[in-house]
């Protein structure tokens, strides 16, 4: 085909069907965005007469803006904007992009894509009016996910009854989901109620005061520490905030002029890349974590004194101790337990963060912020103060603290008989590790100076609540968890897996049942419970694991409702295959996400009709409120939970849940720049590794040795035309007529570490030789 080039001098060029189609799609844009306006009549809003003002050569502020638009009558054009401000020609492509931003924050009235609406008029008035329901089309914000990991909107700035909520649909393949705080214009259906279904019509991103940027300064410019982000930011003299290059900064937008990079000014200094505990502070800003307790919460933490004995029952001579791990920052449970009759009597207790962490107190203010605590290898970032989190509100051995306790009664098969939930004054007689205890049961001895028998009257508790989950059928899934080894300067010295003991498995059976009879407590006693809830896992998910574990030549149950039972007999087949780690892994992923919510939907996994977060209320804000609940319920002191605090209880279990999934993220991704960091040194080595992802774009492998992920373009495959076949998971080459499939053992050489980005590249090692690194092939999908 002819190469096309402009016209010769004196013709017209003729519009290509092309262009035709770009202009009908430019049209058909233009028609959305006005669409997606409030339903105000526009032909009946008059044209605002706006003044000129004598020129000025700085831009008003948004506040500015709002002012003018909420008293001035009519329909408010660009230009009548700029003219009112005496905005001159080079400064309306600033004022546009800060207008674009003003239409972002859902604070005023958007006729089209180029007007708002006065606040004079009765147009203007009619589009803030009270609704019934939402419009058709409208923007909304998306503030958190449902259990199946969907996210979940709300319209902005909603003045009418009821709280809607949208449940977005995903988004087209290829594109990225949608995140907590992003906005969109959706078309929306009402599904009745105050719910509603919605579609994306046009993502429009964070609003400009919520966005930040988070990178390296160098040369002038700041690189992104966000492997996802591409574009890089100018920074104007002037603006570098004394920051030098090579440091990690924090900084914001500043308004374009239109012309090569966006421009952006630093506002905060955060070290030097490459330092080893700038990982995690990277992290710590890229989810937006805070990380500073104001001033009044520091206080109030201070001002903490030891709690006394009181009305409390007083629990300081019974051998209470806690176990955790060798790098716990605090200790906020304590157990006990002894034979009683044919069967057992256990006592968990707890720390008394109610006691400090009021509600309407800074302190509380600040912990429903965070949500919850964030633990990095180096660091971590607590959801209460020092003094609270590591202080008062921490069982320390031999020293006095407030608790909430249930003392339960258990059958010889770990039948629950009863339970008593009190307050309590404690004396913690040993802080003990996971391995101590193993190591003391193995041995027939006592750890610290215990009583004899001590260990063996834990563990006999133990077996008793096992063989009651064992009959239950739980979903045990068997995935290592990483553990980053620092040493003091905050190297990476290695990476090990975290040891999966019996010392482990006692605690985690201690704490499910002092959870379960927290939540039956607050049914009993008629209060709010902040349930965690996990509903089973979707039609969908369940459609495309079968297609995978047909691959394998197994299968799941496919009539009936879905149980845990039914994937523990799965895993239970595959245990001695090499796919059993690829099968743990698919399966996790097939599972709905656990979420806190005020209305009881069950727990999945560990097949308990109820469920409540009653044992950590040091790092999560959920058990706080349990907490709260339980000493209103139970009459046990003036702090409980209020009724202010139970009307929010909807909008609380979204923000927690939200805020829980960041720190998930921010700890995945911490960890995966430290493994990026330690591996930078072994470039050009070869790995033990499993395919782990198949998409048309390339293979993600996952290291045997570490656990580290990354990703093998198609150009460093071995050569040839590699076919996708995403029903069966694996990819085909046509000429070789080579597979490679999920969970494949491969060998992968390392050809790039990032740490500053936490991305690994690698290229495919088969049949002993290197993948040609070459241009890009084509591919693809069957």
């Amino acid at each position: 085909m002819p190469r096309m080039g402009p016209p010769a001098k004196g013709q017209k060029a003729k519009k290509t069907g092309g262009t035709q189609r770009a202009a009908r799609k430019s049209n058909a844009k233009r028609r959305a965005d006005d669409e997606a306006a409030p339903k105000v009549k526009t032909a009946a809003l008059p044209r605002a007469r706006v003044k000129s003002t004598p020129r000025r050569d700085t831009l008003p502020s948004k506040a500015e803006i709002r002012e003018f638009l909420a008293t001035t009558g009519g329909r408010v054009s660009k230009t009548e904007i700029a003219r009112h401000f005496g905005l001159p020609t080079e400064q309306r492509p600033a004022l546009r992009q800060l207008l674009s931003e003003i239409k972002l924050d859902g604070t005023t009235a958007p006729v089209g894509k180029r007007s708002f609406v006065g606040g004079g008029t009765p147009g203007a008035r009619s589009a803030r009016a009270v609704r019934e329901t939402l419009p058709e089309t409208g923007v909304v914000e998306i503030f958190g996910t449902d259990p199946d990991g969907d996210p979940i909107a709300r319209p902005l700035n909603w003045e009418g009854a009821g709280r809607p909520v949208v449940y977005m649909h995903p988004e087209r393949r290829g594109q990225t989901a949608l995140a907590v705080g992003e906005r969109v214009l959706a078309r929306l259906k009402h599904l009745g109620g105050d719910k509603y279904e919605g579609r994306t019509l046009k993502r429009l991103g964070q609003p400009q005061d919520r966005k930040r940027i988070l990178g390296v300064f160098q040369d002038g410019r700041i690189i992104p520490t966000d492997r996802r982000q591409k574009a890089e930011w100018a920074v104007p003299p002037g603006e570098e905030g004394g920051a030098r290059g090579g440091e990690i900064v924090l900084a914001e937008s500043l308004p374009s002029t239109g012309y090569g990079l966006r421009p952006a000014r630093i506002v905060e200094r955060l070290g030097v890349v490459g330092e080893p505990r700038s990982v995690s502070l990277i992290c710590i800003h890229t989810h937006g974590i805070p990380d500073i307790f104001t001033a009044e919460a520091e206080r109030e933490a201070e001002a903490a004194r030891e709690v006394g004995l009181g009305k409390r029952t007083d629990l300081r001579e019974m051998p209470l101790v806690t176990i955790d791990g060798d790098d716990a920052r605090d200790f906020d449970d304590a157990v006990f337990a002894e034979p009683e009759g044919d069967g057992w009597r256990i006592i968990v207790a707890i720390a008394d963060v109610a006691h400090y962490v009021t509600p309407g107190s800074a302190l509380d203010r600040e912990a429903w912020t965070r949500g919850n605590s964030v633990y990095f290898p180096d660091r971590v970032v607590p959801m209460l103060p020092e003094a609270l989190s590591n202080g008062w509100c921490s069982l320390r051995p031999n020293e006095n603290r407030g608790c909430l306790f249930v003392e339960m009664r258990f059958d010889a098969q770990g039948n629950k008989q009863a339970h008593r939930f009190g307050r309590g004054l404690m004396r913690s007689a040993a802080r003990l590790t996971y391995e101590e205890v193993q190591a003391a049961h193995d041995a027939g001895e006592e750890p610290q100076g215990l009583a004899t028998g001590h260990m063996s009257r834990l563990y006999g508790a133990f077996r008793a609540l096992l063989s009651a989950r064992e009959r239950r059928g739980t979903l045990e899934l068997d995935l290592p968890e990483r553990r980053v080894l620092l040493d003091a300067e905050g190297n990476v010295t290695g990476v090990v897996p975290r040891p999966r003991l019996d010392s482990h498995r006692l605690i985690e059976e201690f704490m499910v049942a002092a959870n379960v009879c927290a939540a039956e407590e607050l049914e009993r006693l008629g209060q709010p419970c902040m349930y965690r809830v996990h509903a089973p896992p979707s039609d969908e998910k369940l459609k495309s694991l079968r297609e995978f574990l047909g691959t394998l030549d197994l299968t799941l149950a496919v009539t009936g409702t879905i149980r845990p039972a039914h994937f523990a007999r799965l895993l239970e087949k595959v245990k001695d295959r090499p796919e059993a780690r690829m099968v743990h892994e698919t399966v996790l992923r097939s599972q709905s996400q656990a979420a806190y919510e005020p209305d009881n939907l069950g727990h999945f996994g560990l097949a308990l009709s109820r469920y409540a977060h009653f044992t950590s209320p040091i790092r999560r804000y959920a058990d706080l409120l349990v907490h709260r609940a339980l000493v209103r319920g139970l009459k046990l002191g003036s702090d409980g939970l209020t009724e202010a605090e139970a009307a929010r209880f909807p909008d609380t279990a979204e923000h927690i849940t939200a805020t829980e999934r960041r720190a998930a993220a921010a700890e995945r991704e911490a960890v995966d720049r430290f493994l990026a960091a330690y591996l930078a040194e072994r470039v050009g080595a070869v790995f033990a590794a499993r395919i782990s992802g198949i998409h048309a774009f390339g293979v993600f492998v996952t290291l045997d040795e570490t656990g580290a992920s990354g990703f093998v373009p198609m150009k460093a495959l071995p050569q040839d035309f590699w076919i996708v076949e995403e029903g069966n998971r694996r990819l085909l080459g046509r000429q070789s007529r080579q597979v490679i499939s999920l969970g494949d053992p491969v060998e992968a050489r390392l050809r790039e570490a990032n740490g500053q980005t936490g991305s690994l590249l690698f290229e495919l090692q088969m049949g002993g030789q290197a993948a040609e690194v070459r241009g890009g092939r084509r591919k693809r999908k069957a």
